[in-house]
């Protein structure tokens, strides 16, 4: 069974006594898994890993770190390896210094120290870089460097701040790639803070999404993206289409909800609503069809085409339908087809099990 390595009890953070910044955060993140705290621009998810790290004090509520409370330990006693955003190498140290620093400030034998560095070197992918300064490596080099220093004294712990920012998108795509089978390797539990959702969809194990200082869903990726847990994890992970309506009635796990123009439609009930009540359904662009064959979806409907964009492999189409409402579908692109067309009149569908009913946003 798997053991938590770290545990939050409920944490609050307030930087003016006034409001909260992480509001009773319970939080256990298990030994060897790879968590990101994903969320916007003041969520809470930067403050808590601040707090995991001993740069900030939790205002109340305490954290564990292998069952022993650390929130009155100072940061380099905590034995936490950490990756910022912007690097924080030494410009005047070479890479094998850089990487040798948190041995060095722990006592590790002179003789020890140049072994590790060199298999952690060539574990980045930077054997032979030892005597180069940061400011003859490029972005993705600088950046190896900062995992090797945080993997080199064999924390069990490593928290990385938005370290792939600052990349261009192909080179931060081959880092995640990287990062990820590194964690794989070594077994260490690492917590990733990003806003980009497609990064942590693609590198988690599970992935917490924060909004106003609270969690809103902690799941896998999967379960992030297929059945988000309320309206604002629907939006934030991937896009979707919204369409508002009322409840009619619950059956079990189905709804029947009542759209703006009077259609009823079935989707799978999330949202603990009573009939009456306003409610978002939350539907995936890639889960509609365009001309669904006999059998093949549960909800159909007449549409008309306003704009159509060519994406390589696949069509980003606009449509009209339920009375106006602005539809996105993505559609595959098959070259032996049709071309569509803006106007051209269409047959949409979707599977009941692939459109949630959510907690509606206020009006």
């Amino acid at each position: 069974m798997t053991q938590n390595i770290v545990q939050l009890k409920g944490v609050q953070k307030t930087y003016d006594g006034d409001s909260l910044v992480v509001k009773d955060l319970n939080l256990d993140i298990r030994e060897g898994e790879f968590l990101t705290l994903l969320g916007p621009s003041g969520s809470g998810k930067t403050t808590t890993l601040m707090m995991l790290a001993g740069f900030e004090t939790a205002t109340h509520g305490e954290i564990f770190l292998d069952g022993q409370p650390i929130n009155r330990l100072a940061p380099e006693a905590r034995n936490i390896g950490m990756v910022f955003q912007s690097y924080a190498l030494f410009p005047h140290m070479t890479v094998a210094e850089n990487v040798a620093f948190p041995l060095t400030v722990r006592g590790v034998p002179r003789s020890a120290i140049g072994e590790r560095v060199t298999n952690i070197l060539s574990l980045v992918g930077l054997k032979g870089f030892n005597d180069r300064r940061p400011a003859q490596l490029s972005g993705g080099q600088q950046q190896r460097v900062a995992v090797a220093r945080a993997l080199v004294f064999e924390p069990k712990l490593v928290l990385m701040d938005e370290p792939l920012s600052a990349l261009d998108k192909q080179l931060r795509e081959q880092m995640q790639y990287e990062i990820k089978q590194l964690h794989q390797r070594l077994g260490v539990t690492v917590v990733y803070v990003t806003h980009d959702q497609a990064e942590a969809l693609t590198m988690s194990d599970r992935v917490a999404v924060f909004n106003a200082g609270v969690i809103q869903q902690l799941d896998t990726p999967e379960r992030l993206y297929e059945h988000p847990a309320n309206a604002f994890v629907a939006s934030f992970i991937g896009e979707n289409n919204k369409l508002i309506g009322t409840l009619k009635e619950r059956d079990g796990e189905s709804c029947s909800v009542v759209l703006a123009d009077g259609t009823p439609v079935r989707a799978q009930a999330v949202a603990a609503l009573a009939p009456g009540a306003r409610t978002l359904l939350s539907l995936r662009p890639e889960r509609i069809v365009l001309h669904p064959r006999e059998g093949q979806c549960d909800v159909h409907a007449d549409a008309r085409i306003s704009d159509v964009t060519y994406l390589g492999d696949h069509l980003r189409l606009h449509v009209s339908a339920f009375g106006g409402q602005d539809i996105v579908v993505k559609h595959p692109n098959a070259t032996q087809e049709r071309p569509f067309a803006q106007g051209d009149a269409v047959r949409i569908g979707w599977r009941m099990s692939d459109c949630h009913a959510l907690d509606a946003p206020a009006a």
